[in-house]
């Protein structure tokens, strides 16, 4: 059986999708390395676009060999650990307002908790679409702060973490929602 026909069952845990997310997890000391360093540059952009990029590629790789336990507690908390780490980092040089990065801080820390809450209860909260885009606004929103065109452009910063704010807290609020249904259910 070829490596492209393999699947994986959902108690894999060395998958390749599971190898792009712990690559993410690797690649973003490096980032958060060079927004210090470096701040906005070239390679400190590169080096978010891959870490952005491999959690797309993770995904479609997920879907295709299979969907995992492990891949479904590693990837969102990868994203964590990149979004947050550099929204902190970013307030942290002066990059950024506090403000926003505290509040989607406190969004996650609810979230991780409301997760752990409803699975130890054993409700299953089904995912949807739109928290893949509110990471997709919370990863433009650091990038405009590290490209070299927009690093200036704080009017567009700034818009665009409100927007992730307001995807954030929205998305929890949709999730509660959800959980409270599955839980009724």
């Amino acid at each position: 059986m070829s490596m492209d026909q393999r699947t994986y069952g959902p108690t894999a845990l060395l998958t390749p999708a599971n190898l792009l997310t712990a690559f993410r997890l690797v690649v973003t000391p490096i980032f958060i390395w060079l927004i210090v360093s470096k701040g906005a540059s070239w390679i400190t952009a590169g080096v978010g676009f891959v870490a952005a990029a491999s959690d797309y590629f993770d995904g479609i790789v997920a879907r295709r060999q299979g969907t995992t336990t492990s891949g479904a507690f590693l990837d969102p908390l990868a994203d964590k650990v990149v979004v947050l780490g550099s929204l902190f980092t970013l307030a942290a040089v002066g990059r950024m307002s506090w403000i926003p990065v505290v509040i989607i801080t406190l969004r996650e820390a609810w979230m991780t908790w409301y997760r752990s809450k409803s699975s130890k209860l054993g409700i299953s909260i089904p995912a949807r679409t739109l928290p893949k885009w509110k990471t997709f606004i919370q990863d433009w929103a650091i990038a405009f702060c590290v490209l070299p065109p927009t690093a200036n452009l704080h009017w567009l910063q700034i818009a665009t973490i409100w927007v992730a704010v307001t995807l954030t807290l929205y998305t929890g609020w949709q999730y509660y929602a959800d959980g409270k249904k599955a839980a009724a259910t």
